[in-house]
């Protein structure tokens, strides 16, 4: 009875669908167009257009717009012996670290935590850190969280290496980190309470939260955005834009270019901002 009553609310839901459709859509804004007003009819929640909205939107989001840049990657050194190593992971609480030989630019594998969870607490001599890495995987920066996705799920894999076009590590990413552009921060227990406002990616981007606080990102920047009506970046962006910006949209102000990162039907969450080095920003 539980199946067939299923099968009833499934196709009610789609016979509401196809009520409300006046044309197929031709493009990808035409659909969300079609998804909000669907969801002002309440066929589903916020939530799901906002989750839907990022599934949509991952397409368009390169590696190096979300990676955990090289300056701030947790790793382990090929030399650490075990008590090294079990300090280190439990200092940052990562459940896979990368292994370095010489440098950063020389990553050998990553060593997964659990790997370890059967030695002994006094292993010492006889440990041998080449027998848990496992080997990494290396990602141009240009790939797309879409393709990325797909990857990790293909090779049952959570974590990827990003190099840059001379083959140097730039940074690291996690399915954790794309699975956040589609259902928003995922926080655990070793997340700090406080959020980061500003956080670089290389060398010239950085993500900024809608809600930083606009002195805090006029010090930042070296800007000298204004505006006696808000308090915030995203505040200070809507009344540039004169609208609600969707994923993906862009905005330049200055030598910066902000792009959405995140947002829903209500509001932007985060932006990405691209300095150009004081030349005149352009979109993307």
């Amino acid at each position: 009875m539980a199946d067939a009553d299923n099968g009833g609310s499934t196709k009610g839901w789609l016979d509401r669908i196809f009520n409300i459709f006046t044309g197929e859509p031709q493009n990808q804004k035409q659909l969300l167009d079609l998804l909000k007003n669907l969801q002002s009819h309440q066929l589903f929640g916020a939530d799901e257009l906002t989750m839907i909205e990022g599934v949509l939107q991952v397409a368009d989001i390169q590696v190096r717009d979300i990676m955990i840049p090289r300056g701030q990657m947790v790793v382990l050194d090929h030399e650490d012996n075990f008590p090294e190593i079990l300090e280190k992971i439990t200092e940052c609480g990562h459940s896979r670290l990368p292994v370095i030989d010489d440098d950063k630019d020389d990553v050998v594998g990553i060593l997964l935590a659990k790997d370890l969870l059967s030695l002994p607490l006094d292993q010492s001599q006889d440990f041998e850190i080449n027998e848990y890495i496992r080997p990494a995987s290396f990602i141009p920066e240009s790939k797309r969280l879409n393709v990325l996705l797909k990857e990790f799920r293909l090779n049952r894999s959570h974590m990827a290496m990003i190099v840059d076009e001379y083959g140097r590590v730039s940074g690291l990413i996690t399915i954790e980190d794309v699975l956040e552009q589609i259902v928003g921060k995922i926080d655990d227990e070793h997340d700090e309470d406080e959020e980061v406002d500003i956080q670089p990616h290389g060398s010239n981007r950085y993500s900024v939260r809608a809600l930083t606080p606009l002195p805090e990102f006029n010090e930042y920047f070296d800007t000298e955005f204004e505006s006696e009506e808000v308090e915030t970046i995203g505040g200070y962006l809507l009344g540039q834009i004169g609208h609600l910006p969707e994923r993906g949209e862009s905005i330049a102000l200055e030598s910066l270019t902000f792009k959405v990162l995140n947002a829903d039907s209500r509001q932007v969450h985060l932006y990405q901002v691209i300095d150009n080095g004081g030349r005149p920003a352009e979109y993307s």
